[in-house]
């Protein structure tokens, strides 16, 4: 990965995320992962973008401007990282997250952040089609249980499916700024 053309994508890593009464999978590897992506990022001088989902619906827990709507703190941005609204589940749908990358000449990005199913698959596939190369971190997203399958299956389903086209997989360990 070239510095110059590459960025942290970090996305919906909030408080709401952790307030359910079920855990996320691997919910502390995670966010250690993410925390070690994020110091080697800032330690490279690479552009960090995060991304925060964004409700105006009353009792959300994504409510903007509600506690659970912050991100989380171990991972707190830089007065210097912009934090990109989104009210969808793609992070470029309506908002300048397109706009902001062209304007930095970014053509990669590392992707990382809550929840596999919805936001980063979304994220990842929609990067695909606008010619970002993407890489999804495999071990740096997360999911809850759901009715059918376990956190566990959809996040190696979605690294299965990711990986088969739209993205390229690698550890945290391995990713080098």
């Amino acid at each position: 990965m070239s510095k110059g053309d590459t960025a942290l994508l970090i996305v919906d890593v909030q408080k709401a995320m952790f307030s359910y009464d079920s855990r996320l999978f691997d919910e502390e590897l995670v966010m250690d992962n993410i925390e070690m992506l994020l110091s080697k990022a800032r330690a490279s001088n690479v552009p960090v973008i995060f991304i925060q989902h964004t409700s105006h619906e009353a009792g959300d827990e994504f409510l903007e401007g509600s506690q659970t709507w912050d991100i989380h703190p171990r991972i707190q941005p830089f007065e210097s990282e912009p934090v990109i609204q989104k009210f969808t589940c793609d992070s470029f749908h309506e908002t300048t997250l397109d706009e902001e990358l062209r304007n930095r000449n970014i053509r990669k990005l590392v992707i990382a952040g809550m929840q596999t199913e919805f936001c980063i698959d979304t994220t990842s596939r929609r990067a695909f089609s606008l010619g970002y190369e993407g890489t999804l971190v495999k071990d740096a997203h997360s999911t809850f249980d759901s009715k059918n399958l376990s956190a566990a299956q959809i996040v190696e389903h979605h690294n299965y499916i990711l990986g088969g086209g739209f993205v390229r997989l690698k550890a945290t360990k391995d990713i080098e700024f």
